[in-house]
């Protein structure tokens, strides 16, 4: 039976009936393969088209060059044509069979001549079904050697052979068996998750940029919390993420905590599924480790937003994050815990640093202060909600009478420098910084005001 979702695919005259007879033409068989078959059969969308069949890339560039617009041909050397088509892009890959050799980062890829071949080569058996296209002389129909569909009824993650030469092959696959856990809601074979335990320093084979991408993933599915469990209960988190698993910190006897790893968890589980909120929420507390320390009155983990924020820079390096998303994850862990300051109420300067220091991550921030909440007393968890509401009604009423989002004092440095009559220098970056100060503390003021300022802070330097 075919999919629902599918069936534009396959009408008379669409796109992908023109190919698959174009390819028919010349004896070979065109496929659908991958995500959008399983997804298909989930009812889910998906938003890629992924095409393969046994004829070579020359033979595919000879086929579809004369029915495509352009062509792309970056992923030729792993066989891969990109045929364009009224804006629309198709990937026609040849059946290949990619694997791993010995402690090599990069897949040695060679071509196979069967599609069971390609399929065996696929992650999982519910990735590893076909839609073989329709032809003059044949109907579409579901190519399923390996049990997917049965797979997709028990919601099950299983490898189409020996979990442990699929993970060989490409250990990436045991990172994207958790990435499935968090996107698609499957729980995995009980033998592919021993496996995994097994073989989870062969990730370390696989290049950062590979693992980032599938974590990154991972990290915003919707099942996020239970997938990430299972990573640190795998041992595969201690390969590139050792800081997640170090927050399963003991509990004391005497002075009792909750565990952070959990907290931490169940913080990232309550956020938006953006990229950014997520990942300051899976680092927020990675300082605490190194910080905690012991007293009377309890635990304590003083400055764990500081050190946690040098932690999170280095390990997103580590994983090769663009700098732009380095700098804001790492701003958010170290902002975190400054709502919290704030017990005795909010004042109009500290609502001022607040939104200047938080920036563009302003509501971001906001929404990671309340997902921080997760304790059970209920009394404490109003409390801070009712400071974070404080926080929130004060931005409102100084955004209302001030500039608040672009706090800057009234005079520019070329104006300081001609006033005081001096040449560009550190000098000028201190008066700029000393009128800056008075803005953040009292408010706005004119530019007679900071001319006087400037005058009086000059006079007590001499």
């Amino acid at each position: 039976m075919i999919p629902p979702r599918l069936e534009p695919l396959l009408a008379p005259g669409s796109p992908t009936v023109e190919l698959s007879r174009l390819f028919a033409q010349d004896g070979y068989r065109l496929y659908l393969v991958g995500g959008s078959v399983r997804d298909a059969m989930l009812d889910r969308p998906s938003p890629d088209l992924d095409f393969t069949t046994a004829a070579r890339p020359d033979e595919v560039k000879r086929i579809v060059g004369p029915w495509a617009d352009d062509l792309y041909l970056v992923g030729e050397t792993f066989g891969t044509i990109g045929a364009v088509r009224d804006g629309e892009v198709y990937e026609i890959t040849t059946f290949r069979s990619d694997t791993y050799r010995d402690e090599s980062r990069k897949p040695h890829v060679s071509f196979s001549d069967t599609i069971e071949e390609d399929l065996a080569r696929r992650d999982f058996a519910v990735n590893a079904m076909a839609l073989a296209l329709p032809t003059d002389d044949d109907e579409p129909h579901i190519v399923d050697p390996y049990g997917g569909l049965l797979d997709l009824v028990s919601r099950t993650l299983r490898t189409p052979g020996s979990p442990e030469v699929s993970f060989g092959d490409d250990p990436l696959r045991m990172l994207r068996l958790f990435r499935f856990m968090a996107t698609i809601g499957f729980s995995p074979d009980p033998d592919a998750l021993a496996s995994v335990t097994r073989m989870a320093d062969r990730l370390s084979i696989v290049s950062a940029e590979r693992i980032r991408d599938e974590f990154d993933k991972l990290l915003v599915g919707e099942d996020v919390a239970t997938a990430l469990e299972m990573l640190v209960e795998s041992g595969l988190a201690d390969v590139f993420i050792p800081e997640l698993p170090a927050l399963a910190l003991e509990q004391d006897p005497v002075h009792r905590h909750k565990d952070v790893l959990a907290h931490t968890i169940a913080v990232v589980d309550k956020t938006s599924p953006d990229l950014v909120l997520r990942l300051a929420a899976l680092f927020h507390d990675v300082g605490k480790p190194r910080t905690r320390s012991f007293a009377d009155h309890g635990v304590s983990f003083h400055h764990h937003e500081v050190v946690g924020a040098r932690m999170t820079r280095h390990r997103m390096n580590e994983l090769k994050y663009p700098k732009r998303v380095i700098r804001d994850v790492s701003q958010l862990v170290f902002l975190h815990m400054r709502p919290h300051t704030f017990k005795m109420g909010w004042t109009d300067a500290a609502v001022r640093r607040y939104v200047r220091d938080a920036g563009e991550l302003l509501e971001t921030l906001n929404e990671l202060v309340r997902c921080d909440v997760t304790t059970r007393n209920r009394r404490r968890a109003v409390e801070i909600s009712r400071r974070i509401d404080e926080m929130e009604e004060r931005i409102v009423v100084l955004r209302a009478q001030e500039e608040l989002d672009a706090i800057r004092p009234p005079l520019d440095g070329r104006e300081v420098m001609d006033h005081l009559d001096l040449s560009p220098g550190p000098v000028i970056g201190e008066a700029m910084n000393m009128l800056l100060e008075h803005r953040l503390d009292d408010g706005p003021f004119s530019k007679e005001d900071a001319y006087a300022m400037l005058d009086d802070w000059w006079a007590a330097r001499a």
